[in-house]
């Protein structure tokens, strides 16, 4: 395709590389900010580069944060006795989203996949033992994916997890088996939150 601007060009080709989105759409979206003011287009460019400087991970839960600790971490009115052991960010956004949950998070970035070359030693894990492993931590919670690799991770987990005193539950599966958590809607997933069940591997 002839595009007549190199730096059009350019920007066609970058903005595809964003997931779902092809070269038409991806040209469709560059000629929509060609034709809008200069400033949409600076705005733009800023918050992309704020996605680069200055979002971070929490030192404490591994969910993105503005600053060193995350505003979920921070929020004195969460419980501190219970961890919900998640994938990724987006499903502390899922969750969040059912308003039944008020303990705190711990984000893996990630789920123990062998086929992929994805090993407990590339996960948020480190942490996630440090914490459970407070006195005042009573309950970690799976709400991880209903498939063969969030099965193989809660399986490792609850083994090095398992200690006195230190409740594991998971989910109740009123969530499809393969089903992911952000795709889930608020009701079924804030009722599985509520129903969670005693975790056994």
């Amino acid at each position: 395709m002839d595009y007549s601007s190199e730096i059009v060009k350019v920007a066609v080709q970058e903005v595809s590389r964003l997931p779902g989105i092809g070269k038409k759409t991806a040209l469709r979206l560059v000629l929509h900010l060609l034709k809008g003011q200069p400033q949409t287009i600076a705005d733009l460019s800023a918050a992309i580069l704020d996605l680069a400087d200055k979002v971070i991970r929490c030192t404490e839960c591994g969910n993105i944060s503005d600053y060193p600790l995350c505003t979920i971490c921070t929020d004195p009115r969460r419980d501190d006795t219970t961890i919900c052991i998640v994938e990724d960010m987006r499903d502390v956004m899922a969750i969040e989203n059912t308003a039944r949950y008020r303990g705190k998070y711990h984000v893996l970035n990630g789920i123990i996949s062998p086929i992929d070359g994805i090993g407990p030693d590339k996960l948020n894990i480190a942490a996630l033992f440090q914490r459970a492993s407070l006195p005042e931590v009573s309950e970690v919670i799976f709400a991880l994916p209903t498939t063969m690799e969030g099965d193989t991770t809660m399986f490792y987990l609850t083994r090095k997890l398992a200690r006195d005193g230190l409740k594991i539950s998971s989910i109740a599966r009123g969530i499809s088996v393969g089903g992911e958590l952000q795709y889930v809607d608020e009701v079924t997933l804030g009722r599985s939150i509520a129903a969670r069940v005693p975790y056994s591997a």
